[in-house]
């Protein structure tokens, strides 16, 4: 299920499965790789009905930044009736999106395909 990202920027990279978009986040998000990244995030976000996954299991170092477009991507695809889920299995990341309280409003999952299906399964198709 794994595919090779199209890179749009040194720290994403971004492909298609099973009807979603999946944006890898790779290696240090901070406040730089953030601003990269956003004008991206955002084009994705913006479309009515998106499927997202944002895959962080590349990421070595997450801060603030990183919280701030999870939560924006958060925000602009409930608004257009979409979907978006996450993928993380790092520690340190999944303790700072629990003390954040993002992780209640954005859970994790340990892999795309546990992913794929809880957004299956929201929308009604399995």
């Amino acid at each position: 299920m794994r595919h090779e990202p199209e890179p749009l920027t040194r720290q994403l990279g971004m492909y298609t499965c099973r009807g979603h978009t999946v944006l890898e986040f790779r290696g240090e998000i901070d406040i730089l790789a953030a601003a990269e990244i956003g004008p991206f995030l955002d084009r994705v976000t913006g479309r009515p009905g998106a499927r997202v996954v944002i895959d962080l299991r590349p990421v070595e170092f997450f801060d603030c930044s990183g919280l701030r477009l999870l939560y924006r991507a958060r925000v602009r695809v409930l608004e257009r009736g979409g979907q978006l889920h996450l993928v993380c299995t790092h520690p340190l990341t999944l303790r700072v999106l629990r003390v954040t309280g993002l992780a209640r409003l954005l859970p994790a999952h340990p892999d795309l395909a546990a992913a794929l299906a809880r957004s299956e399964a929201a929308s009604g198709s399995l």
